[in-house]
């Protein structure tokens, strides 16, 4: 069972977040899963909160998994001024934990959702439990990088003619591929919807970028050094987090805790579901077992 819960934002804007959980199979079981630990997924640039069901679907076994459409993705408003900035989707966040009673939550993100999971942990401690920082990296990756972004997009053969050229292209065809990988293909085919003409983004490449712009010139470790807790830096091993930064992002953290994916590129959650559970459920026994 998939729920729809529409909050609001600091600003006003309408965010969509989806809770995952089964009906209850004994009466009374409701309540009981009100007071579960609560965990908040947050996805990455061009993501999505459906790409979290196979891990809120595990997870609201024995927890209260609920995953956000961040601003400008999914079923979340997506003004065409913005704004994109840091301080906004931090400010979502936090208006998604406190509106939906889960705090202290455990947040689990990944790419640039990491990012705001761990930003949000450092400046409202009170509302987080634990992190689950999932393939981001700390160091600034500078304005080469957003060239190299921009003139992605550019590539992009929009408007795709059918979902199958959507697999394909993100899947086999894209440059940017070292290898081959469906599951990339089927992640892009989840963010696509249907025109007269064809099959195009849910998201404003422009408004990605934007979002892009606002992270990607700076370093962010002085964050990470006022997370105060236990928090899991996941990688894989084929993801664009080295082993090297990521096991200095656990010597920084005061908390952190390691762990790596094999055959796991950036989508370490949708390439290795199963490399991922693996991961991620002892740490989050460790810290919500009482």
């Amino acid at each position: 069972m998939v729920r729809r819960i529409d909050l609001t934002a600091a600003d006003g804007l309408r965010l969509a977040a989806w809770e995952f959980a089964d009906p209850p199979k004994e009466q009374g079981a409701e309540p009981e899963r009100a007071t579960a630990p609560g965990i908040l997924l947050l996805h990455g640039l061009m993501g999505r909160a459906s790409h979290w069901a196979p891990t809120a679907r595990w997870l609201a076994e024995r927890h209260r998994a609920i995953a956000l459409d961040q601003r400008g993705h999914g079923r979340s408003d997506k003004p065409a001024d913005g704004p994109y900035t840091r301080e906004a989707y931090v400010a979502d966040a936090v208006a998604a934990v406190e509106q939906l009673g889960l705090a202290p939550a455990v947040l689990i993100g990944h790419s640039m959702g990491a990012l705001t999971a761990w930003q949000l942990a450092a400046e409202r401690p009170d509302l987080v439990r634990a992190l689950v920082i999932c393939d981001m990296r700390a160091s600034a990756l500078g304005a080469a990088s957003q060239r190299e972004w921009e003139q992605w997009f550019r590539s992009w053969p929009v408007p795709f003619a059918t979902l199958a050229d959507v697999r394909k292209w993100f899947g086999e065809d894209d440059p940017r591929l070292e290898r081959p990988s469906p599951a990339r293909g089927e992640f892009f085919a989840e963010v696509m919807a249907e025109r007269a003409d064809g099959w195009y983004p849910v998201f404003s490449r422009r408004q990605m970028l934007t979002s892009r712009e606002t992270w990607v010139h700076d370093a962010h470790w002085d964050y990470l050094t006022q997370v105060r807790c236990p928090t899991l830096v996941v990688r894989g091993l084929d993801g664009e987090l080295g082993r090297a930064e990521a096991q200095e992002m656990v010597r920084v953290l005061p908390r952190g805790q390691y762990a790596e994916v094999a055959d796991a590129g950036h989508l370490v959650h949708y390439d290795r579901p199963d490399g991922w559970r693996a991961a991620v459920e002892p740490f989050l026994d460790s810290v919500l077992t009482p």
